[in-house]
């Protein structure tokens, strides 16, 4: 039997192989290759070494990109899990309607991101418009406006990958932890949050790279404005390869080294809280 399998393993997994390197090798490599060159087509590609990268890391739209992106990623990744383990906690007591509470708090995460883009801008400047701003008044606005949108959308959806690793805790942990005295607050430091270190390993990751890869929400809702200070990383690779003529070889720089950056930081956190479930 397993014989056969091994036989006919390559004929079935190969259109799955030949798929991926049609649609993400060989775009990965040729872009990788592009970034090098100044090109407005792939046919017309000229070899320029290193050139495009010292314009991206000089442009100060770039700097600009990185540092709103970073802070963006670090205040959505406290919010987003924070509330959504609180919820989880909330949510995991078998009490009546928890379930339309866990329906109700997910469904955001069902919505297009251009279509949340513009519902939290209608809101945002509604209640902007009365102070006489808008969300482009000051990158503040956007910046703050981006962490509710993202919020609201991700909370759901973490919130229930918490309660799935709350619920798969041996009830007698939590009944010795009675018994020895410990509070509630004691309980969920010691006994809830080691044992949940893998879904808090998921969460942070999924957190992170949506927060890093932002475009579409952020298109949406600030589109960079005001004077492409809320512009995030992916939206300013679209404004350089798109909007910038002759651009596009630096557009591919930066979206070169974004995905370096990303990958960088996806490893290292994976390491560091891996490591954790580990000790646990």
């Amino acid at each position: 039997m397993e014989k056969s399998i091994k036989r006919y393993v390559l004929f079935f997994t190969l259109p799955t192989l030949l798929a991926f390197a049609a649609l993400f090798v060989v775009p990965f490599a040729l872009g990788i290759y592009l970034s090098f060159t100044e090109f407005t087509t792939v046919n017309d590609a000229t070899w320029v070494g290193l050139s495009n990268y010292g314009k991206a890391f000089a442009n100060p739209d770039f700097q600009n990109a990185l540092w709103f992106t970073s802070k963006f990623t670090v205040v959505s990744i406290i919010t987003v899990n924070v509330l959504a383990f609180l919820l989880a906690l909330l949510l995991t007591r078998g009490r009546k309607g928890t379930n339309l509470f866990r329906t109700a708090f997910f469904m955001p995460n069902l919505i297009g991101g251009i279509v949340l883009g513009y519902i939290w801008q209608l809101i945002l400047n509604g209640i902007l418009y009365r102070y006489e701003m808008t969300l482009t008044f000051d990158a503040k606005y956007g910046f703050w406006g981006l962490v509710i949108l993202m919020s609201w959308q991700m909370i759901g959806y973490m919130m229930v990958i918490y309660i799935a690793g709350i619920q798969s805790i041996p009830k007698d942990l939590f009944e010795v932890a009675k018994i020895e005295g410990a509070d509630r607050w004691a309980t969920v430091r010691h006994v809830t949050i080691p044992m949940i270190m893998p879904a808090i390993t998921i969460c942070l990751f999924l957190t992170m790279i949506n927060s890093l890869k932002l475009f579409d929400q952020n298109l949406a809702l600030t589109a960079g404005a005001p004077s492409k200070e809320t512009a995030m990383l992916a939206l300013d690779i679209y404004n350089t390869f798109y909007g910038t003529p002759g651009f596009e070889g630096v557009g591919q720089a930066k979206a070169v080294v974004f995905f370096v950056l990303v990958a960088l930081i996806s490893m290292i956190q994976l390491s560091i809280t891996r490591r954790r479930e580990v000790e646990q």
